[in-house]
């Protein structure tokens, strides 16, 4: 999947589109993403992952107009993290009984 979203596939969207990528950065070609930006094919992008994490000052998106970018937490909103804390105390309390949960052998 690495490029899958390249040059050639930004050209074929539709001018003015915006760009939101959750999955994985290197699925997203960040030049040619950039480079849509600059030239105002896309309307913008928003990113929750690049290629290189934390992404460093050389990223081509850190520098593209209409970007945002978030430090890969898009998953965290707060009906996640409740849940998250849920599953985290369940297991806990499992644990504390000798019981096992979500195991994968």
């Amino acid at each position: 999947t690495r490029g899958l979203i390249d040059g050639r596939a930004i050209a074929a969207m539709k001018d003015g589109a915006m760009l939101i990528n959750t999955a994985r950065g290197a699925i997203v070609d960040e030049a040619a993403l950039a480079h849509a930006l600059h030239t105002g094919k896309l309307g913008g992008a928003a990113v929750d992952v690049t290629e290189i994490e934390p992404a460093p000052d050389s990223c081509p998106l850190r520098r593209a107009p209409n970007c945002i970018m978030t430090p890969h937490v898009a998953w965290a909103c707060n009906d996640s993290r409740r849940e998250l804390m849920a599953r985290v105390h369940e297991n806990a309390e499992a644990f504390l009984r000798g019981e096992r949960l979500n195991r994968v052998d």
